[in-house]
């Protein structure tokens, strides 16, 4: 078994393992009809770039679909060996990645995240737009404090975003993750950009921490609605609520 898994994990299989993902990707992007909501969405946002966009972690397959081609853009993707082929597939699709993830409970050094802090700041001052998911890590649908933290630093806003399908495949994973199928309906919803004060204290980032939160749920509703379908990670939510994690917001997540 650990034969298989070094094969799986050698350069050369990532390599074509992130090919053919970023293949069906844009194969599913071309074959299934869009909406946009708001219809003027890249108008009102457009001026603001460089934005962060910030997505639920179950649906970093397809968030570079918001992404216009004209637009410079750079993702956050662990360093496991899953986020190898994920960073080749992003850099087939047009999407930079910066290697690194949160650390809850675990040592940040370790996983990259305040290399992983510079880099996103520096993508960002040089004009990059930043696509990161918001929850923290294993724990779906709570937003950590790393994507606020982010936009404080960096003075850019938050824009939450949604992208679904009509047909696609929903994983029982922990975030509750879908990948798209071809053939069907889409939509991109996109939130109000959320800025953050450099002087938020840490009162005020709680409260940006929460405003971002039910952002991403309601452009989230709403893109499955659009679609006539209803958000599978939405037991997710009530269920990490139930269990007592929705206060445990300690960082921000990567795409794995």
């Amino acid at each position: 078994m650990g034969l298989v898994k070094n094969i799986v994990r050698s350069r050369p299989v990532q390599e074509a393992l992130g090919f053919l993902v970023a293949g069906y990707l844009g194969l599913v992007r071309r074959t299934n009809r869009f909406v946009i909501e708001p219809a003027d969405a890249y108008d009102r946002i457009g001026p603001q770039m460089p934005v962060i966009a910030a997505m639920w972690h179950g649906q970093h397959f397809m968030i570079h679909y918001a992404k216009r081609p004209q637009d410079r853009a750079a993702s956050l993707v662990s360093r496991s060996g899953d986020g190898e082929f994920n960073a080749v597939a992003l850099r087939h699709l047009g999407v930079r990645a910066i290697r690194g993830s949160g650390a809850r409970g675990r040592d940040i050094r370790k996983k990259g995240g305040a290399r992983a802090l510079r880099g996103l700041l520096r993508a960002l001052t040089d004009g990059e737009m930043v696509v990161m998911t918001a929850d923290i890590p294993k724990i779906s649908r709570i937003c950590g404090t790393g994507i606020v933290t982010l936009a404080q630093l960096s003075g850019r806003p938050i824009v939450p975003v949604a992208v679904v399908t009509s047909r696609r495949i929903d994983f029982k994973s922990w975030d509750s993750a879908s990948i798209g199928l071809p053939f069907g309906r889409g939509a991109m919803v996109l939130g109000d950009p959320i800025s953050v004060p450099r002087e938020a204290d840490a009162e005020h980032l709680e409260t940006m921490r929460q405003q971002v939160e039910r952002a991403l749920d309601t452009v989230h509703e709403r893109a499955y609605a659009l679609i006539g379908s209803r958000d599978p990670g939405a037991n997710t939510v009530r269920s990490n609520v139930a269990n007592g994690t929705g206060n445990r917001a300690t960082a921000g997540g990567a795409t794995r």
